[in-house]
Parts: C-alpha cells; sequence; structure tokens
C-alpha cells in the first residue's frame, strides 16, 4: 500500500438500495466531510464532530462491495458515492473505477461545491451525476446552505458541456421557510440554459428537524 494512496473517509455503507441512488440496485458509500451546512441537512452525522468513520483505500472498498457484482451487472447498478460531499475525493472514485473497470455503473450524489480540478478528475471517472442543486438564487441559496453558489453553477455548467445532459440529473426541491414554487420553476429555467434535460423536483418534508 503507497503511502499517497488516496482513501475515502467512510462512514456509512449501505447495499441493496434500489430506485434511490441512480439506476438499479447500488450501494451507498457515504463519505465524512461536507462544505455546506444545510440548514434541513439530512446527514448531519457526514460532518458533524465525532462521527466515527474509516479511512479506506479502493481495494478495501472494493473488497465490501463486490459481493453484489452479480445484482450490480444484472441490473445495470453499482456504487453510488454519496455523503457529505464524495467528489471531493474524486482522486480515489477514479482509483476505484481501475479496480471495478466498466461492468459496474458508478454514480455520485454531489452538490457540486467543490474544486475544479476534483471535477475534472470525477468527470473521467463516473457515470451519472446526481447533482443537489438545491436553489439557483445565490440569496437563497446562501441563506439554506451557508455557503455560495457561484463555484457550484460554474461546476454543473462545464460537467454538462463535458459529460452530456443525459448523464446528469438535477434536484431542484421546494424547501418550506427558504423558497417558493415560482424560485423552483425559476431554477429549472435557469439550469435548462445551462443544458440540464433531466430533473428531479420535490418538497422536503417540514417534519424533519434543522440539523
Amino acid at each position: 500500500m503507497r503511502r499517497d494512496e488516496p482513501r475515502f473517509p467512510l462512514f456509512a455503507l449501505e447495499r441493496h438500495r434500489l430506485a434511490t441512488d441512480g439506476q438499479g440496485v447500488t450501494t451507498l458509500a457515504a463519505a465524512y466531510g461536507c462544505p455546506l451546512r444545510c440548514a434541513m441537512c439530512l446527514n448531519p452525522q457526514s460532518w458533524r464532530k465525532g462521527t466515527a468513520f474509516m479511512a479506506v483505500t479502493a481495494l478495501e472498498l472494493y473488497d465490501q462491495v463486490k459481493m453484489d457484482d452479480l445484482y450490480f451487472q444484472a441490473t445495470g447498478g453499482g456504487v453510488t458515492f454519496g455523503g457529505g460531499e464524495p467528489l471531493t475525493h474524486a482522486p480515489f472514485i477514479q482509483a476505484f473505477r481501475q479496480l471495478c473497470g466498466d461492468k459496474w455503473r458508478l454514480s455520485a450524489e454531489t452538490c457540486l461545491n467543490i474544486p475544479e480540478p476534483m471535477l475534472n478528475v470525477a468527470i473521467e471517472c463516473v457515470d451519472e451525476f446526481i447533482v443537489d442543486v438545491k436553489d439557483t438564487n445565490p440569496a437563497i441559496y446562501r441563506r439554506y446552505t451557508g455557503s455560495d453558489n457561484k463555484q457550484a453553477l460554474l461546476n454543473l455548467a462545464a460537467l454538462v458541456k463535458a459529460v452530456g445532459p443525459e448523464r446528469v440529473l438535477a434536484r431542484v426541491p421546494l424547501i418550506p421557510g427558504f423558497n417558493e414554487q415560482a424560485d423552483v420553476e425559476a431554477s429549472v429555467e435557469r439550469l435548462r440554459l445551462f443544458g440540464v434535460t433531466r430533473f428531479d423536483t420535490f418538497t422536503y418534508r417540514t417534519t424533519i428537524g434543522k440539523a
């Protein structure tokens, strides 16, 4: 094992997921660490101090998921990297791709609020990008996430241009208390100008407590 070998801060591994993380049967590998602090974060354990995680190598993760090879190949599924923000570990995903080859579908659930070099690596090894856009309005985005969305939108435009719209799914939620249906529609229209054609629009449940 090389000292500089990329590692993935794995805090959760969920097998046999269906119709939630991309095509077919998938295993979700969740990364610890996120640049955002969303008010209604569904996975606050992905950034809270004290969360237990293991810094695994690509081979160590491969050994944990290869038992589901038959399910992946039969359904066109594979491994979905989520979190947290998995694309801050794009070199790890690239190393994982070298192990599994093209037989599994690799997906990433991402906010795309990442450095451009990480995106460029991910483009080479990820089959589908499930992009959690939140809202394209910078004021709404900042109020909800605590961060700026300029880099995320630049990355999204570059991503669609590089891989094509069929490999990008944009999630644009209605977030009670933060945006309105008109904001969702405005975000969708703006994203269409980027070349995005696949959208997942839904409403956050208000029963979910704030993180």
